[in-house]
């Protein structure tokens, strides 16, 4: 548990390919950053949604994946060593009397900076919730969306549904030190990366886990802590099993979430910003990408890209009032180039 509040100069809500880009313009004006996501990884919906899908309008990359996109963004951000927060939401956003934010995240961490981007695309990506009667008394406890600490599984009679890189990734990771370990799915067949099924498939056959053609048709437990499941087949069979902990991976729906109480004068759940600063109407805090509006705002993002160097000189004004701010260019100049290592 966190004690005392993280400080730095600016907090980037969302870590897809403009919060990422994002980092490296505030990284050239010596500006450290800090990411939240609720994803478990850098990408947004480039990676989420279509990481093999290719993307034909990134300058100089007549042909760029979602995850390749991704990848070499984070390559260029690595001089800046940005500090990222994965399986964590914005919960929450005061203004302290200092005149600086501090967000707090649903985990309870608290970070402090004089600026936020809200570079949150079309929102959170929210986890959808199976269709099994009575399973809202068991989340948080034995029912979990995400795995925080893979050590809370330990020695745990585990239950994962799904089939896709999530669930087989968890059923993989999880199988060496839960007590044991069953994955269902409707079907006998994965939307996962094929290595991940076939590691999946080793682990069956050598009896180190279980996997039906199933679903879950209901809990059993008490004060929200499983005990059982019952699981359906197709032939209509039914069989229970113990289970201490249930992870259903039923893919993701986007919310805006708590972003919309933040006090910064929503247009159709998007953040309206002027097109010189990309600013809110709450000063300090800043939007880009797909979730802002502005007149002519296209939703691309190569547009995202402009936004978050625009973005970053303003920022720079904010986090240090009493410097002036000398543009350079990084081709000529040797102060960035270091900075750059190159």
């Amino acid at each position: 548990m966190q004690t005392t509040p993280i400080e730095t100069d600016v907090v980037i809500i969302g870590a897809g390919p403009a919060g990422l880009f994002a980092v490296f313009e505030l990284g050239l004006l010596d500006l450290k950053a800090h990411l939240i996501d609720i994803l478990d990884r850098p990408g947004g919906q480039c990676t989420e949604l279509y990481p093999e899908k290719p993307i034909y309008d990134i300058p100089a990359l007549p042909v760029v994946t979602g995850q390749k996109l991704v990848d070499q963004l984070m390559e260029q951000i690595k001089p800046f060593n940005p500090t990222f927060h994965f399986g964590e939401m914005a919960a929450g956003c005061t203004k302290l009397p200092d005149g600086r934010w501090k967000l707090t995240t649903d985990t309870g961490k608290e970070l402090i900076a004089p600026v936020i981007v809200i570079a949150a695309g079309a929102g959170s990506f929210v986890p959808k919730r199976p269709p099994i009667p009575g399973i809202e008394a068991y989340e948080g406890s034995s029912v979990h969306y995400a795995v925080r600490k893979m050590e809370s599984f330990r020695d745990k009679s585990v239950l994962i549904a799904g089939g896709g890189d999530s669930a087989l990734d968890w059923t993989l990771n999880l199988a060496p030190i839960a007590k044991s370990l069953t994955l269902v799915h409707h079907r006998d067949g994965f939307r996962a990366q094929a290595h991940s099924v076939n590691q999946m498939r080793e682990l069956q056959a050598a009896g180190k886990i279980n996997f039906h053609v199933a679903s879950v048709k209901s809990l059993h437990g008490a004060d929200g802590q499983l005990h059982a499941a019952t699981l359906l087949h197709h032939d209509k069979s039914e069989h229970q099993i113990d289970v201490d902990a249930f992870l259903p991976f039923f893919g993701l729906t986007i919310k805006l979430g708590p972003i919309a109480e933040f006090g910064i004068g929503l247009h159709e759940n998007l953040i309206p910003v002027d097109t010189a600063k990309f600013e809110s109407e709450q000063p300090g805090i800043f939007g880009i990408g797909d979730i802002i509006t502005y007149p002519g705002k296209l939703k691309l993002i190569l547009s995202g890209f402009h936004e978050a160097a625009l973005m970053a000189q303003a920022a720079f004004h904010i986090c240090r009032p009493n410097e002036k701010l000398r543009f350079q260019y990084t081709t000529s100049s040797s102060n960035l180039q270091k900075k750059l290592g190159v």
